[in-house]
């Protein structure tokens, strides 16, 4: 995909903003006065790193996030494979869980019956509750928005969504913060610059729409929104978008259509740091779609607060384990945790030679391994009597080896899913803590060259 960094007629612009400047303005007339939710920045590092605390989380506002971070992924707010006792055996969780209205569109009716809400339905407690439009680690076909509705795909098939039944939905679910409708389906290549600008204006839009009902609604009070920023790869489109959706009452963003497989990682930054430039410093920013450490340690750089946790979870349904390193700390006792160590990772590689570098992937296919990950159903674990990762505290680490890990994926035992997905989300978590410590420590560049593997003395 080629860069698009064309300048947008002016008189297009100004047209198209003047499409929403009525609607915006009632809707930020009406809507509810200030946001509980607001990010304290302790460190701003040059290039657009940010370190901080996000509080007032939750209805009555009393949990916080620090950021960098991630949610926590489920389908249906349960995390794939663990139940909720099984995942409580992990520390340091995220204390904000992420359900799709892809999975829970189909269960309306039985929602409105509830009426008690989501969490309550799932059994969810001391957590705060988001919810986005789409799964990130499930593909969903385009060419189904129209000006006037998105779709979601549930196990079901498509269920159409105006913004009066997506906000039915939201009155349902009662989240303590959801993304905004949005028209996202301008990450595919070649999208035209007409098509990117309509979406654009139908997500500015159905936001404004989202915002009339929201501020009306007694089931949603105290309940945040997040605006969502398009524009494909085009770059004044991009800006556009943040300056309107910034132009909003909303407590965060999330940045849609950059999804790993959508653009190229280094079009991806630049489109992202560009955009953060136009957003305000003490509101979040969320980026979907996109997991993989390297293409995490990238956004961090542009300004990204907020990720989706969903790559774990792919990576255990390929059989596989996250093996990559992020120990920084030459005394992991003096620093306080042990950071797993690597056991001959790229030893293993480079004889097997079936890994791309540092994690890229053609974009056409993200269901391949990563560098970050090693194939347990590989005949050569079948003797290994090594944990994953020497060092990780997680249950599987320290009850199981590599060689029981792959008698149970070839013999398809469900224990499998279930081990691999306690430490995929332990180790994965693991590098979130240590990529906030980084930034406190100044150390950004150290824990780049350790997650990538470069041949360096780390200690020095």
């Amino acid at each position: 995909m080629s860069v698009v960094f064309r300048a947008v007629n002016v008189s297009t612009r100004r047209n198209c903003d003047q499409n929403h400047s009525t609607k915006k303005k009632s809707a930020v007339g009406a809507f509810m006065a200030g946001s509980r939710m607001k990010l304290e920045l302790t460190r701003v590092i040059q290039g657009g790193s940010r370190l901080g605390v996000l509080k007032g989380l939750g209805k009555i506002g009393l949990l916080s996030m620090e950021v960098p971070g991630c949610l926590l992924y489920t389908h249906l707010g349960t995390v794939p494979h663990l139940t909720q006792d099984t995942l409580h055996t992990l520390s340091n969780l995220p204390p904000v869980t992420q359900v799709t209205l892809s999975n829970i569109a189909e269960h309306q009716e039985v929602l409105e019956e509830f009426k008690e809400g989501f969490s309550k339905f799932a059994g969810l407690h001391d957590t705060v509750l988001y919810c986005s439009l789409h799964d990130p680690a499930t593909p969903f076909p385009t060419g189904y928005t129209t000006n006037k509705t998105v779709s979601v795909w549930g196990s079901g098939g498509r269920i159409e969504l105006t913004v009066e039944k997506f906000m039915a939905l939201q009155k349902t679910v009662k989240p303590d913060w959801y993304q905004s409708m949005a028209d996202g389906e301008t990450w595919q290549n070649n999208t035209s610059r007409k098509r990117v600008r309509k979406s654009v204006d139908r997500t500015l839009a159905h936001l404004d729409e989202c915002l009339l009902v929201h501020q009306k609604s007694q089931e949603l009070k105290g309940v945040e929104v997040f605006g969502v920023v398009e524009g494909g790869d085009i770059l004044d489109e991009r800006l556009r978008s943040a300056r309107e959706t910034a132009k909003r009452p909303v407590a965060g963003f999330c940045l849609d259509g950059l999804q790993t497989g959508a653009v190229d990682q280094n079009l991806r930054t630049q489109l992202i740091s560009a955009v953060t430039k136009e957003l305000p410093e003490d509101k979040p920013r969320l980026l979907q779609g996109v997991g993989r450490p390297d293409e995490v340690l990238g956004c961090v750089e542009a300004g990204v607060d907020l990720f989706e946790s969903f790559f774990p979870f792919e990576v255990s349904e390929r059989g596989c384990a996250l093996v990559f390193s992020f120990d920084i700390s030459p005394d992991p006792e003096r620093a306080g945790r042990a950071p797993p160590k690597v056991l001959e990772k790229d030893k293993e590689r480079d004889l097997s030679g079936e890994q791309p570098q540092n994690g890229n992937l053609p974009l056409d296919d993200q269901t391949q391994m990563t560098s970050f990950e090693i194939d347990l159903k590989d005949k050569r674990y079948h003797d290994d009597f090594r944990p994953l990762v020497e060092g990780c505290g997680c249950y599987c680490c320290k009850n199981h080896q590599r060689a029981y890990l792959h008698h149970l994926l070839v013999t398809n035992e469900l224990l499998a899913g279930v081990l691999l997905m306690i430490h995929n989300t332990a180790h994965y978590h693991g590098f979130f803590g240590a990529l906030r410590d980084a930034l406190a420590a100044d150390k950004l560049d150290l824990l780049k060259r350790r997650v990538l593997s470069e041949r360096e003395d780390l200690d020095g």
